[in-house]
């Protein structure tokens, strides 16, 4: 926060974006895999918003709180229960930090990817092999790609558009709200 703002002379944006992924059956999860969880995905999202909030508030000046979510924060799915309460919290925060911070002009969303080919699907993958017998390298992501009403998986760029649009002015009447960008996966 404070290089930015050395750097560029405010915050105008900041974007939670850091997270990490568990792939178990709910009957494996431990105590560890949890905390590490929690501890990226939700107590980086809360701390993060808190210091962009501080410095917005420092400035007297409105700012944009953008979290990651995914579309497991709307729909939770076997094999990724942890990471799913994770980014169910994820959703909560948002709304909670809009609500409380609207009052300083500050706007609090988040977005919300489905299925794209990147290295977290690749774990994704991996994981899913050892649990089920019938899944080869790649079936999870096909699988899951195939329910995709647009036909085809995400691309960076896809995320990237939300991304630069709730940073925009043209975002300013939004906030508390985890827009979905799944090409036509999960309906909310």
């Amino acid at each position: 926060m404070e290089k930015a703002v050395e750097e560029f002379g405010q915050l105008n944006v900041f974007a939670n974006n850091a997270g990490i992924v568990v792939v178990t059956p709910f009957m494996d999860i431990d105590e560890g895999q949890l905390n590490k969880a929690f501890s990226i995905n939700v107590n980086g999202t809360v701390f993060g918003t808190q210091a962009a909030a501080k410095q917005f508030m420092k400035q007297n000046s409105k700012g944009k709180v953008i979290n990651a979510c995914s579309i497991a924060g709307h729909e939770s799915y076997e094999m990724l229960s942890t990471y799913s309460a994770t980014k169910h919290a994820v959703r909560s925060f948002t709304q909670s930090a809009a609500k409380e911070l609207a009052a300083h002009q500050i706007r609090v969303n988040a977005y919300c990817p489905g299925v794209a080919g990147t290295s977290m699907w690749d774990r994704i993958d991996e994981e899913m092999v050892k649990y089920y017998d019938h899944m080869k390298p790649g079936d999870a992501f096909k699988e899951f790609s195939d329910a995709i009403l647009l036909g085809r998986s995400q691309e960076p760029e896809d995320v990237a558009n939300l991304v630069s649009f709730l940073a925009s002015d043209d975002s300013d009447y939004i906030t508390g709200q985890s827009i979905i960008t799944d090409g036509g996966i999960v309906f909310r």
